[in-house]
């Protein structure tokens, strides 16, 4: 999807320029940047959900998912302290749900815009969503929290707020009927009424992945809405940042000098392995750049 957000970077200097845009706060008098970012080896990629990846009745099956994940998952997590806590966890390991993958680092994103080297000749992109803008059109409930809370962003703590009775005595209240947990997930779709919205929230640090990836995740109470749908319709909430496919091997050369690969962002032998492959692979014939 390309739009009038559009910005075709063409040097490392500029790629700087743009993904530290606006990042300077007056009022802490530091550099804080409200954006967070989503990068994509291909620009052409839309912000569809794991979820939406599924096609067919995807919508219908997601309490399904949810309950056999929880059904299955509880022996090796010991239980989950909310509904927002169970849909984390879940969505970390690669289970289908209705969260989208952010992160609060540029270089990140830029990692995995730049990592496929199977895309290396398409040209890849970086979604940059200002977060505060996004969480002032909230609903009411949902500001409050924020504003009593001093925060920003949501946490799945401050989310289980929501439904205090059901979300916020521990494990066992989500243990004890899974009727609880979709209850949770219907309560927070009724927020939405006639006007949908976006709201990021940061994952509980399981693992060293979700903090090397200075990793959050958007939700939306409509699991059938593409996030960039959504977005159309605000053009001051985001921006994309066009990697040109020339500029890609320049860059990946430069994030892995500034050990920004697989192995930091997975760490374990998986993420080990998958650095070497890429960086010893050659370059191919014919590549631009």
């Amino acid at each position: 999807m390309a739009g009038n957000a559009d910005i075709r970077v063409t040097s490392w200097v500029e790629v700087q320029q743009e993904l530290f845009f606006e990042s300077w706060n007056d009022g802490l008098q530091r550099f804080r940047s409200p954006y967070v970012f989503r990068g994509l080896s291909d620009a052409s990629y839309g912000l569809k959900t794991s979820l939406l990846r599924l096609e067919g009745p995807f919508a219908k099956l997601e309490q399904h998912i949810l309950r056999n994940f929880r059904k299955y998952a509880q022996g090796i997590c010991g239980g989950f302290a909310s509904f927002w806590h169970l849909l984390s966890v879940a969505q970390h390991h690669r289970l289908p749900t209705r969260l989208l993958d952010w992160t609060y680092s540029p270089y990140v994103a830029l990692h995995f815009a730049t990592a496929n080297l199977d895309k290396s000749d398409q040209d890849g992109v970086i979604w940059m969503v200002n977060f505060r803008k996004t969480h002032s059109l909230l609903p009411a409930p949902l500001q409050a929290l924020l504003h009593d809370e001093g925060a920003e962003v949501f946490t799945v703590e401050l989310l289980a707020g929501l439904t205090p009775s059901r979300d916020t005595s521990g494990p066992s209240a989500v243990e004890s009927s899974f009727h609880a947990v979709i209850q949770s997930l219907k309560d927070f779709d009724s927020l939405a009424g006639e006007e949908e919205f976006l709201l990021f929230m940061e994952p509980p640090s399981v693992d060293e992945r979700i903090v090397n990836q200075f990793a959050l995740f958007s939700v939306m109470p409509n699991p059938e809405r593409v996030v960039d749908d959504w977005l159309l319709r605000f053009p001051d909430l985001y921006r994309r940042v066009v990697i040109p496919a020339e500029l890609k091997w320049e860059l990946r050369d430069k994030l892995d000098q500034s050990n920004i690969t697989e192995r930091v962002l997975f760490p374990g032998l998986d993420g080990l392995s998958d650095w070497l492959r890429r960086h010893y692979s050659p370059r191919r014939r014919g590549e631009r750049g």
